[in-house]
């Protein structure tokens, strides 16, 4: 049987130094997450189909596009194509949660759809929910935590805001019944243009109705408040929470976001320039609490690493971050090695050629090297190379680790 040396496509292998990166990058945003009071959580990769595809009548496309199996019993299994669905379960199975409850999960997730330039059919997604809170002030600190980290990751970005039920008030306005439909269409601007979508739009109202949508949703926000639109006013509210966040956001009245289960604020960051979504998220109050018969308030946002990982521009430290050379003594090298690693530093040894070592630190972007010879154990000091700089210096131990921290 022939075997395939290759990756099944969609799938990918991460290598330093992309790896450090993401590595780096991740760390990063369990730091905020943490910092803002979200706890970690971790559920199967694989679940039942049936909980997988819900009661959506029309799927979304995430959840048809959700990779199918079976077990040894013949029983209908897939892979989780994101964490949200999972929560209705847990609640379910863990009734006495205390609320309101802040969790974030980081894991892989995984959808079979079409592939192309940074879309895989694997990837980590990174997600914070607050469940048991209505207030806007929880939408609020979704947006601000992914704030902080695109910050600290040094990603310019603009967030946009909408709400569902206001983009539903908007339909409703102008006697157009089929209001999912007409969303669905409304959610293909960006792709086919707006010529298209009024062509599209057709198919569920007449012209002078696609018209005056159209006028309609050019007003702004202040409109829609003045004249009582449902959601508006919740809209607003989220708009000066994020402002005392220092969060600036924008509203869109054109973004849509998952038509089957947000029921309230909705929103997307983008990075600048960028048409692609970097996170979203929203509001979605009647998905956690459906198999406890009973309405369950819940927010939150969610991003790939992937995706961030690419635009992040931050300075990513080597590992190991040093290297002792022995040269033949290997019993001081090992007992350097336990005081740097007791301190935190990431180090290795090498022994032999010294040559070779030096060309393994290059090709490895090590920052520094630590000759351990004779002379060294003699003056009771080590000998300290900047790769980057070439500089060398002659330190105590006591020195030398807190060069390295």
């Amino acid at each position: 049987m022939k075997i395939e040396i290759e990756n099944v496509k969609g799938f990918q292998d991460i290598l330093p130094p992309e790896s450090l990166k993401r590595a780096e990058v991740k760390r990063i945003i369990e730091k905020w997450y943490k910092l803002y009071g979200f706890v970690p959580m971790e559920t199967p990769f694989i679940e039942f189909d049936e909980l997988m595809r819900g009661d959506n009548v029309q799927e979304d496309e995430a959840v048809s596009d959700r990779f199918r199996l079976k077990d040894r019993a013949g029983r209908n299994l897939g892979l989780r194509y994101e964490f949200t669905f999972q929560l209705a379960r847990v609640f379910r199975q863990n009734p006495n949660i205390k609320l309101p409850f802040r969790r974030y999960q980081m894991g892989e997730v995984f959808r079979d759809e079409p592939i192309g330039a940074g879309r895989f059919r694997q990837f980590m997604q990174c997600d914070v929910d607050i469940i048991g809170d209505a207030d806007v002030d929880a939408d609020a600190e979704c947006l601000s935590v992914v704030g902080d980290i695109l910050k600290e990751l040094k990603i310019d970005f603009e967030m946009r805001v909408n709400n569902r039920r206001l983009l539903s008030s908007i339909i409703e306005s102008v006697q157009i019944s089929d209001k999912n439909n007409v969303m669905r269409e409304l959610d293909k601007l960006d792709k086919i243009g707006e010529d298209m979508v009024k062509m599209n739009l057709k198919k569920y109202a007449d012209s002078n109705q696609v018209v005056t949508l159209f006028k309609l949703m050019a007003k702004p926000l202040d409109f829609f408040i003045e004249n009582a639109f449902d959601g508006a006013k919740e809209l607003d509210e989220l708009i000066t929470k994020c402002n005392k966040y220092g969060i600036k956001t924008k509203f869109d009245v054109f973004m849509i976001r998952g038509l089957g289960y947000y029921t309230g604020n909705i929103f997307e960051v983008k990075a600048m320039g960028d048409k692609n979504t970097i996170a979203g998220g929203g509001r979605y109050d009647k998905s956690v609490g459906k198999f406890v018969g009973r309405e369950i308030p819940a927010v939150g946002i969610s991003f790939g690493l992937e995706r961030v990982t690419e635009l992040a521009k931050i300075k990513v430290g080597s590992i190991p971050k040093v290297i002792v050379i022995s040269l033949d003594k290997d019993k001081e090298a090992v007992k350097l090695l336990k005081s740097l690693r007791k301190e935190g530093v990431s180090c290795m040894m090498m022994s032999g050629k010294v040559g070779k070592a030096l060309e393994f630190a290059n090709s490895n972007s090590i920052e520094y090297v630590i000759f351990l010879g004779d002379e060294e154990v003699q003056k009771k000091k080590f000998k300290l190379k900047n790769m980057a700089s070439g500089d060398e210096r002659l330190l105590v131990e006591k020195s030398l680790i807190k060069e390295l921290k």
